[in-house]
C-alpha cells in the first residue's frame, strides 16, 4: 500500500476504502472538463476497477485529490481522472500525485503509462511524460461497436 506524508502535513495513499465517492463524483460531474455529467454510478464503477490515489488533508483527513490508473498492474497503465480541488491548487499537490501514480506502477513493472490532457502538458512533462513517440500505431474507439451477428454477437 502507498501512503506517503507530504511535508505540508498532505498524504497521498492509494487505499480504495479512503476515497470520498461523492466528492469524487461532484468534482468530476461539475468540473472536469472530460467527466461532465457523469453518473455517480460510472464513478463509483470506475472506481471499484482501477488503481485510485488520493490526497488527504493533514488533520480532518477530507479528501482534496483524485488519480486513478486503469492497469492490469503489469505492463501498462492509463492514467485518468486526476483532479485536484480548487481551494488547493497551486501548491504541488498535483505534480505529487501523479508522481505518485507513476512511481508505484514502475515499482509493479508498468512499463508504458499513457494518459490524455487538454491543458497541463507542463505538469506531466516535468513528471517524464511526452507525446506519444509513433501516434500513427494508435488508434482508439470511442463508442461500442454494433453487434456482428457473424461473430454471434
Amino acid at each position: 500500500m502507498v501512503s506517503i506524508m507530504l511535508a505540508d502535513g498532505h498524504q497521498i495513499c492509494d487505499d480504495p476504502t479512503r476515497v470520498d465517492v461523492d466528492r469524487v463524483h461532484d468534482w468530476l460531474s461539475t468540473d472536469a472538463y472530460w467527466a461532465l455529467g457523469r453518473p455517480r454510478e460510472v464513478v463509483a464503477r470506475s472506481i471499484a476497477n482501477s488503481l485510485v490515489f488520493g490526497v488527504y488533508r493533514g488533520g480532518d483527513g477530507g479528501q482534496v485529490g483524485f488519480a486513478r490508473v486503469v492497469t492490469d498492474q503489469a505492463t501498462f497503465g492509463w492514467l485518468c481522472d486526476v483532479y485536484i480541488d480548487r481551494s488547493v491548487r497551486g501548491r504541488g499537490l498535483g505534480r505529487r500525485l501523479v508522481a505518485a501514480a507513476r512511481d508505484e506502477l514502475a515499482r509493479r513493472g508498468v512499463r508504458r503509462l499513457l494518459l490524455g490532457t487538454l491543458d497541463a502538458h507542463g505538469v506531466y512533462a516535468a513528471l517524464g511524460f511526452a507525446p506519444l513517440a509513433e501516434p500513427g500505431r494508435w488508434m482508439e474507439l470511442t463508442a461500442p461497436p454494433t453487434a456482428d451477428p457473424a461473430l454471434g454477437g
